[in-house]
Formats: C-alpha cells, structure tokens, sequence
C-alpha cells in the first residue's frame, strides 16, 4: 500500500486530497468516523424537519455536500481494513 492514497472524491484526474495510509489505526479511525458523523448529524436534523420543499438542483447539491465526507470516510476505513488484513497475514 502506497505511503499517501488519493482520496476518490477528488475532483479530477490530478489529486490535491490523500490519506496518509501510515497513520496510527486510531487516527485513522478518528477521521473516518468524525466524517461520517457530521453528515450522519445534518441529515438527522433534516430528517427531524417536517416537509421541506426545493428544486432538484438544491437537492443535487445538498446530496454532493453529504457524498463528499462519507465518500472520504469510507476510502478512510478502506484502508483501516487493508492494514489490519496486512497485519493477520
């Protein structure tokens, strides 16, 4: 596994966001889980709301806003899995 892994929400071919696949496990696991979390609270507190009514380009755009951090959340615990597959081998 490379030293720094690009992370797949970057916006085009030339990656400027990596994850420092080297990091403690806890550290990782910290980063993953505080991405994760934020979007897990902004769409709990919009699911608390009653109707919310906006146009689909509002939507597509608040969807974008909750992929971003979950997608880097998930490439984060991405490679807690591969370091810990690496370890039990």
């Amino acid at each position: 596994m490379q030293e720094f892994m690009a992370l797949t929400s970057n916006a085009d071919d030339l990656p400027s966001f990596y994850v420092n696949t080297t990091q403690p496990l806890h550290s990782l696991l910290s980063s993953a889980r505080y991405r994760i979390g934020a979007v897990t609270q902004v769409l709990e507190n919009l699911a608390m709301r009653g109707e919310i009514s906006t146009d689909s380009v509002i939507l597509s755009d608040f969807a974008l806003l909750c992929a971003i951090p979950l997608r880097d959340g998930c490439d984060v615990l991405d490679v807690i899995a591969r370091r810990m597959d690496a370890e039990t081998s």
